[in-house]
């Protein structure tokens, strides 16, 4: 018996183990910018301390949702999909925005592309919908 929460995928689906992948290398992109921000804190900087902690904090979340859809939850999709929501429409303001930010290729793969491949991933398949 399948358990409640888990989402009923065909088996040949490998959708969420790409989605685990993708989902755990913005999770190393988080973290790594964590473990950066905390140097500039030691150097004065005190707020990167808290900017840093929150990186790393969302990088551990963001690894226990990972482990979510690899297991089929139908939370952790949820939870993923809005996540990645939330970081393409911070990506898009950052793009439109006059803010300084970086505007080359792999700021647009890393911050657009990414969370728009794992929320085309994890959307609901035709044949659960009807």
């Amino acid at each position: 018996m399948i358990a409640p929460d888990v989402e009923r995928l065909p088996k040949a689906s490998s959708r969420p183990e790409a989605a685990f992948v993708v989902l755990l290398m913005q999770s190393l992109f988080w973290a790594m910018a964590g473990i950066s921000a905390i140097p500039f804190a030691i150097a004065g900087e005190v707020f990167m301390l808290g900017l840093g902690i929150a990186s790393l904090l969302l990088a551990l979340a963001t690894v226990f949702v990972a482990i979510g859809v690899i297991w089929r939850r139908r939370w952790a999709r949820r939870w993923a999909v809005g996540l990645e929501a939330v970081c393409v429409a911070g990506s898009i303001l950052l793009l439109v925005l006059p803010l300084g930010a970086n505007r080359g290729p792999v700021a647009l793969i890393a911050n657009v592309v990414l969370p728009i491949a794992v929320i085309a991933l994890l959307r609901q398949p035709a044949e659960l919908t009807a």
